[in-house]
């Protein structure tokens, strides 16, 4: 029990020591995680993880992706820039790789050619991580970056199979029939309700039925967990069970930060090697933009979806677990140092396109992009930016009311689902600066900014008034040291949600007394 009080306790003190300085927790952690590889054994506790931390770590990583399945739809896995981009990204660093690694290294060619796979791969659990914490799963550079790594995934688990000799059992056919089981798994999360047992439901199927269920006919437990929540991914409650597993999701990827960092003692060629990979690093982040644009992605959604790829990929550490045991630890430290190096970039993705924008968008191609924005609100009055539950709510009030509204959102499934329903919706990305540059705002009369997180209601407060918008904006908040930085940037009113909610109960109260007073 005195390595898992001593790591965690590790784990808090540096995540804590690295957030002052600006850097992501998961800094911290590996940080944590070499610090108890050095100094552990000096106040008696044994070398590596250990079995508990092993196990917490696999059953975040099986949480993480299972979440990640359910926010996934199987019909952007064949977009172009996702398979395009997968696979040339893939020949292409496997090549440049294999060639540096012969060149430099006394290695042989099989295993020269295991080890640039390893490095060809993109992290799963980081991008993952910055994705879902800026709101972005489900934007459209969302989706590809997360397509892409699925494809990778895949890829790498064909490796493990080939090279280490492996090959599933008769009995994984079993797996293709899991979708005419998708009837029976939403009757299921219906039975659920909406708390402990919709949680313990969403573990269960994440670690029993994908992840057990897939290693005991011999495929990989990572892929059973995503495909769980694939499955799931198109439940009214989908999004609720992924926003309930949150926590207990974060809690255990600590865990799997820790196990790295406490995989190995790294000697001065792992440092070395550690080192020049990570000044390599930036050509996979170089040939994933290239890739996009070349598939005619706009400058922004190439350049955000490939920071988010560049980091290199613990399924590289798997690959190595399994068959170059000799390169873990080398591989371990390249994969930290390139968190480190990658964490604070994707933080910074979007100030840092802002920058390089008028460059950028040079390179795009001057073709129809799949991603192409809005030029004109047509004679709409009111604008919504974000149509989730509020944005909804708001849209449906006003347009009833008899006023012409339009909405916008940087999810294109969510787009498509409105327009369906006969609403006058555009895909958008409201922290894209081309987006307000180019916008016809004649006739708007007000804004109203619905998003999620409050980065990107600053930066669309910010440039509708720099484009000379001079009507009401108003935002909606989720905490109230929000509305200081949004007033300042802007906005007009704020609305708080939790307390627009009792406003709301107490309206409804007052109705409901007045009829019995009626009556």
């Amino acid at each position: 029990m005195l390595i898992e009080v001593v790591s965690l306790s590790f784990a808090f003190v540096f995540g804590l020591l690295v957030r002052q300085v600006g850097l992501p927790p998961l800094v911290g952690f590996l940080a944590a995680g070499f610090a108890l590889n050095a100094y552990g054994p000096a106040v008696g506790l044994p070398q590596g993880a250990g079995p508990f931390l092993d196990h917490v770590a696999h059953l975040g990583v099986l949480l993480l992706l299972f979440s990640v399945g359910l926010k996934l739809k199987l019909k952007n896995l064949i977009e172009p820039a996702v398979i395009g981009g997968a696979a040339l990204h893939f020949v292409f660093s496997v090549g440049l790789f294999s060639l540096g690694i012969f060149y430099f290294l006394e290695i042989g060619q099989g295993d020269g050619l295991l080890l640039a796979t390893a490095l060809a791969f993109s992290s799963t659990v980081l991008a993952a991580k910055v994705l879902e914490a800026k709101g972005e799963l489900r934007s459209f550079h969302g989706r590809v970056a997360i397509g892409i790594l699925i494809i990778q995934d895949l890829i790498a688990l064909a490796v493990l199979s080939i090279a280490g000799d492996q090959s599933p059992s008769i009995w994984s056919l079993l797996v293709l029939g899991l979708p005419l089981l998708r009837p029976v798994l939403h009757w299921l999360m219906d039975l659920a309700g909406h708390e402990e047992l919709l949680v313990l439901m969403g573990v269960v199927f994440a670690v029993a039925v994908g992840g057990y269920g897939f290693e005991v006919v011999g495929l990989s437990p990572e892929l059973g967990a995503l495909a769980m929540g694939v499955l799931l991914a198109n439940h009214p409650r989908a999004q609720e069970l992924s926003h309930a597993l949150w926590s207990l999701k974060e809690i255990l990827l600590i865990g799997f930060f820790l196990q790295i960092g406490m995989s190995g003692l790294p000697g001065h060629d792992a440092l070395v090697f550690a080192l020049v990979m990570g000044l390599v690093m930036p050509l996979k982040g170089l040939l994933f933009f290239a890739l996009l644009a070349l598939l005619r992605l706009r400058a922004r959604n190439a350049f955000l979806g490939a920071l988010s790829l560049t980091c290199y990929s613990e399924f590289g550490l798997i690959v190595a677990s399994g068959v170059l045991e000799e390169w873990l630890v080398p591989l371990a430290i390249t994969v930290a140092v390139s968190f480190v190096i990658a964490a604070p970039l994707n933080r910074m993705a979007h100030p840092i396109f802002d920058r390089l924008e008028p460059r950028l968008r040079q390179l795009e191609r001057r073709s129809a992009h799949p991603d192409e924005q809005p030029v004109s609100i047509g004679d709409a009055e009111i604008l919504i930016v974000g149509m989730g539950r509020t944005g909804l709510a708001a849209f449906s009030a006003m347009e009833g009311g008899g006023l012409t509204v339009v909405g916008m959102d940087a999810d294109p499934d969510k787009v498509e689902k409105h327009r369906k329903n006969g609403r006058n919706v555009a895909y958008a990305d409201a922290e894209d600066i081309e987006l307000w540059q180019g916008l016809d705002f004649t006739g708007l009369r007000a804004v109203v900014l619905t998003m999620p997180h409050l980065e990107g209601k600053l930066v669309a407060t910010r440039n509708l008034r720099k484009m000379g918008f001079t009507g009401p904006i108003v935002a909606n908040t989720f905490h109230d040291d929000e509305t200081e930085p949004l007033r300042r940037a802007g906005a007009s009113e704020t609305y708080q949600s939790m307390a627009g909610a009792g406003i709301g109960i107490a309206d409804k109260t007052r109705e409901a007394l007045a009829l019995k007073v009626a009556c």
